[in-house]
């Protein structure tokens, strides 16, 4: 008699798709950019801020194509003008347009008050029209065009975001503003960067006199508030200098104040990686100091250089626009969006006309544009988050 098998363990058998395998292979393999690329990828937020600023920056490399209009042609019959609000709705005609409109304007004094008053003429359609011909412009300051982005129909300017108190189309200036503003934090973060690192590598690598001296510059320059000191500088500067010269001036000023967090940084991280064995071997192999520091060390932690850097940003953008709101920073005709800011000083204009203060809202976007992304990279390029 045969006796009866036992039964068998119930056994379960994990299937890992090809390219499963292939993916996880990839990951092992992968190095530390493309590392740091897929996990910024997750970080939605992050990515949308980071296609902003790209935006941002398309539009500060070519603000006379996007630009309507010239920003210092003076339209007198449409002084202080507000918006003129986009719309798709036909009052009028009572139906919906694909294509869309603004009405026109007419220019009305109130007889008691002599106010202007613009009132809207729903007779007259003007329609969005993409890449029309207007004002001329060089491109790049290099190529002449006629050629904008979007414009519209008939012979009366457009003002979607009203104009200022001389007749000047505010968007245009917006866009305008974008170009200064926007560089002035990028080159400044450049420069300062490009001090706080050098400075930093000297005194984290070589220590000694060099290292006390550097750090003791740099808690003289923390001790002073930053807003004061800016505005001490700025003030320096002549009135009849050019644009070109106070702002490659205001451009240094805030980078010679602004290296000295980034210096801090790379100093600690020397001190802590110098005696590393891949150091000791570059050493070895006659590889001098600042070989080993640009080549070996700070290379080491760059995607944290870059994530600071992102995050670095705002506050030059925020350090320009305050000198040149309170005047000791760039000045007119110079166009920044804290020169457009000047205009909403006094409360008059608040009150009247507070479509002068839209610059401010440009600004804020910017800036957190900015700190989403920095905070996304910083994220991406932290192993332990």
């Amino acid at each position: 008699m045969v006796a009866a098998e036992p039964p068998r363990a119930a056994t379960t058998e994990t299937i890992v798709p090809a390219n499963g395998v292939a993916a996880a292979d990839e990951l092992l393999t992968a190095g530390q950019w493309r590392l740091i690329w897929r996990r910024f990828l997750r970080h939605r937020l992050a990515v949308a801020a980071g296609i902003a600023v790209l935006l941002f920056y398309l539009v500060a490399a070519f603000v006379e194509f996007f630009a309507p209009y010239d920003p210092y042609v003076r339209e007198t019959s449409h002084v202080s003008a507000p918006p003129m609000r986009l719309r798709v709705w036909d009052v009028a005609e009572r139906r919906l347009h694909v294509r869309p409109f603004v009405y026109a304007t007419t220019l009305r004094r109130d007889p008691v008050t002599l106010q202007r008053i613009y009132v809207r003429d729903t007779s007259r359609r003007l329609p969005l029209r993409l890449l029309v011909r207007g004002d001329e412009y060089r491109l790049l300051g290099l190529i002449p065009a006629r050629v904008h982005l979007f414009g519209f129909g008939g012979d009366q300017r457009v003002a979607l975001l009203g104009t200022d108190t001389q007749g000047r189309d505010q968007l245009s200036r917006i866009i305008y503003g974008t170009r200064i503003s926007l560089t002035i934090g990028f080159v400044g973060v450049a420069l300062s960067f490009g001090l706080g690192i050098t400075l930093g590598a000297i005194s984290g690598y070589f220590g000694g006199l060099a290292d006390m001296v550097i750090q003791r510059i740099i808690e003289i320059l923390i001790a002073i508030p930053s807003l004061p000191l800016w505005m001490a500088l700025s003030a320096a500067i002549p009135f009849d200098w050019p644009q070109t010269r106070t702002f490659f001036l205001i451009t240094v000023i805030l980078s010679l104040t602004g290296w000295t967090g980034m210096a801090r940084v790379v100093r600690g991280k020397l001190l802590s990686l110098r005696d590393e064995d891949f150091v000791l071997a570059a050493r070895i192999d006659g590889a001098r100091g600042a070989r080993v520091m640009f080549r070996h060390l700070i290379p080491s932690f760059l995607s944290h250089i870059i994530a600071s850097a992102t995050l670095a940003i705002p506050g030059m953008i925020l350090g320009e626009t305050a000198l040149s709101f309170l005047g000791v920073g760039l000045r007119a005709p110079a166009i920044s969006w804290g020169v457009l800011l000047q205009e909403g000083q006094n409360i008059q204009t608040v009150a009247l006309m507070p479509w002068l203060l839209l610059p401010g809202a440009f600004v804020v976007v910017a800036v957190l544009a900015c700190n989403f992304l920095g905070d996304g990279l910083r994220d991406a390029a932290d192993p332990y988050a």
